[in-house]
């Protein structure tokens, strides 16, 4: 078998993309979409219908022009979600607009649109994960959302202490950022590239920790490692509960050959030497605070995806009028 079958022998893989053909090429179980990457998909040819219905959505049924701003972006990736669908046998993430993120009761509000689009297509609300950032008010929100029968999955995380409170708010999915974190640390001075240890790597040594915290103590929260670099990064995270990839990624895995070791195993963290965690909005904060990197690639990430957001809805209104 090829390096990408045998990861799928023991990790879910998730594709991380929203191209179509590269979901139908590498077949994976789930799937993953943010606003960048429906930003660089919405301006394929392929995709066109799928933008025009959610333009005539929008135009349909906003009340007025910030709505259907709003609406349009989130038809958008319904729209996306609901095809992605067609193709995998799992279930698709779609991200709340990422300028809701410090907004309990707003972001709340946008995941039941959200749904009731999905539902209103004849999509059930179990093969959607909500994506929400892991700030505090995103697991508030998340919280929340989960004893409706809503599923999260938690990103832009960077920190243990983000895990933890995610996993206590008892959320489905967590997606930490493997690529951010390297990519902090070489910025950083901290990690020279020229003398690269996968196994080191910062990044892959965060989902290994998380990892082990929640087999420790028999969290349900799944973890999945997100953002890779390279496919280092990927094969010493196999047996991570899930893996989400880009298509670029799933190619090399795929032509690769050579064996592929379990890494991760839940006996083997079950018996690791790990002292819990307590806790609550101000400990969180703090420990947040305290940690250079999460906090600047937790405001980065939502700057990013923010950014993003805006340039689609400036794209539908170029292209449309909206």
């Amino acid at each position: 078998m090829n390096k990408l079958q045998q990861l799928k022998a023991m990790t879910t893989v998730v594709a991380d993309t929203g191209d179509f053909e590269a979901m139908s090429l590498y077949k994976p179980q789930d799937a993953t979409t943010n606003p960048s990457l429906i930003l660089a998909a919405a301006q394929m040819p392929q995709y066109e219908e799928l933008v025009k219905e959610a333009v005539a959505f929008a135009k349909g049924h906003a009340k007025a022009e910030i709505d259907q701003h709003s609406l349009v972006i989130d038809r958008l990736l319904v729209n996306f979600g609901r095809e992605i669908l067609k193709i995998i046998p799992g279930r698709v993430s779609t991200e709340v607009d990422a300028r809701l993120s410090f907004d309990v009761e707003g972001s709340i509000d946008r995941a039941h649109a959200i749904i009731a689009m999905y539902e209103s297509l004849g999509v059930d609300r179990k093969r959607i994960l909500i994506k929400l950032a892991s700030t505090w008010e995103g697991i508030l929100a998340a919280k929340v959302l989960e004893k409706e029968g809503i599923h999260c999955n938690m990103t832009l995380m960077f920190s243990l202490h983000q895990a933890v409170a995610c996993a206590e708010a008892g959320a489905t999915l967590i997606s930490p950022f493997v690529g951010r974190i390297l990519d902090w640390y070489v910025k950083a001075g901290k990690v020279d590239m020229n003398h690269y240890v996968p196994a080191q790597d910062p990044g892959v040594e965060s989902v290994t920790t998380i990892y082990n915290y929640y087999k420790k103590f028999g969290y349900s929260t799944q973890v999945m490692g997100a953002s890779f670099r390279n496919a280092e990064q990927i094969l010493h995270l196999a047996g991570c509960d899930l893996l989400t990839i880009s298509p670029g990624l799933l190619e090399e895995l795929h032509t690769a050959t050579g064996m592929v070791p379990q890494v991760l195993h839940p006996e083997r963290a079950q018996q690791s030497d790990i002292e819990k965690i307590d806790i609550d909005e101000k400990s969180f904060r703090y420990h947040l605070n305290e940690d250079a990197m999460a906090t600047e690639k937790l405001s980065e990430g939502i700057r990013k995806f923010a950014a993003d957001t805006f340039k689609l809805e400036n794209l539908m209104v170029e292209r449309f009028g909206l």
